[in-house]
């Protein structure tokens, strides 16, 4: 893990970087779930709800074959594409690694 502000090699967990003092910004990340997806729930959300139809959320969360079908398919003709945003909304999605998208924040 490196500093984002000086770029030096921070401690794995470390909340401030002791080469250059400033803060990691990681104290929440220390809380998250380490089943959790990186992934933005929020952007998710968002890229369902506007492009849906087109799969976007489904490349973003880096399922590509099934944002390819729903590309083809115009999101199961708009049927899948909103149980596909009742699913983020509710906390149920998974990406590509498995993992739970749960974390509404933007990093």
């Amino acid at each position: 893990m490196y500093c984002k502000h000086c770029g030096k090699e921070a401690l794995e967990g470390a909340v401030v970087c002791v080469q250059c003092g400033r803060s990691l910004g990681l104290q929440h990340a220390r809380l998250r779930d380490s089943n959790a997806s990186p992934k933005s729930r929020l952007v998710a959300t968002l890229l369902a709800w506007f492009l849906g139809f087109l799969g976007v959320h489904r490349f973003y969360l880096g399922k590509i074959g099934t944002g390819l079908l729903m590309l083809f398919t115009l999101g199961g003709l708009g049927v899948w594409a909103f149980i596909d945003f009742i699913v983020i909304v509710v906390g149920g999605m998974r990406d590509s690694d498995h993992l739970r998208v749960t974390d509404w924040s933007i990093d």
